[in-house]
């Protein structure tokens, strides 16, 4: 028994060992430091290019987007209400952008008791803010609280933006890589959430919506699919 109890501590010890060495390993492929370039009028123009591109004023018209994330959390957002209705569990959160105190929420049908609204409309901007971001971060570009900068790499302009403000996760970075039209092709991304940097996201499949703007229906990291569905967009 005695035995038995040392190889399962020398299993555990190998597999905790391991998995920090696979940590640091990966720390420091992806600790790439962030690209400096111009900021002002140059860095405005790029995305006011990339914005035309994507048809950001047909987005600005549409009534309704909605989509299913990691097939966990359900949305209904009616940006110019400034509502989204957020479903998860037998949870449902009718979430006010605009004053998110004016929220409410639901389980199982029934409001709940100040205390859970709370937690429950916490819970739902964090997710929207980060989900949504998927959707329609090219649209975000020039959003209040950012800074751009233009960077000349190789004959060829990207984007910096700088959230400074807003949202859940303030102080992250996003260098787009744009095609020779403009529209975004991926980005890389220095964030709070994530412990590694300048990891790369493809933005592909673009297809256009019922309102007129075009959508990446498939965004990939490594290869892998960012679990988004059931796009709709009225």
């Amino acid at each position: 028994m005695k035995k038995m109890f040392k190889v399962v501590l020398r299993l555990l010890f190998g597999g905790v060992l391991l998995f920090i060495v696979a940590g640091i390993a990966l720390k420091l492929i992806f600790s790439e430091d962030i690209p400096t370039g111009v900021s002002g009028p140059p860095a405005d123009e790029l995305a006011l290019k990339v914005l035309e591109a994507i048809e950001h004023k047909k987005f600005e018209d549409a009534e309704l987007i909605s989509w299913t994330f990691r097939d966990t959390n359900y949305y209904n957002w009616y940006p110019k209400q400034g509502m989204v209705e957020v479903r998860w569990d037998d949870k449902l959160v009718k979430l006010n952008l605009e004053s998110n105190g004016s929220s409410s929420a639901f389980e199982s049908g029934s409001p709940m008791i100040e205390e859970d609204t709370q937690e429950a409309v916490t819970y739902a901007l964090k997710n929207f803010n980060n989900d949504s971001f998927w959707i329609v971060a090219p649209h975000k570009i020039m959003d209040v609280g950012t800074e751009r900068e233009i960077i000349k790499e190789d004959s060829q302009e990207k984007l910096l933006v700088r959230y400074t403000s807003g949202g859940s996760t303030p102080g992250d970075v996003y260098v787009w890589k744009l095609d020779n039209n403009y529209r975004p092709q991926n980005f890389q991304m220095w964030v709070s959430i994530i412990p590694l940097d300048g990891i790369e996201v493809k933005w592909e499949n673009w297809e256009m919506t019922s309102v007129g703007f075009p959508i990446s229906k498939r965004k990939t990291v490594f290869g892998v699919e960012i679990p988004i569905s059931d796009i709709n967009i009225q």
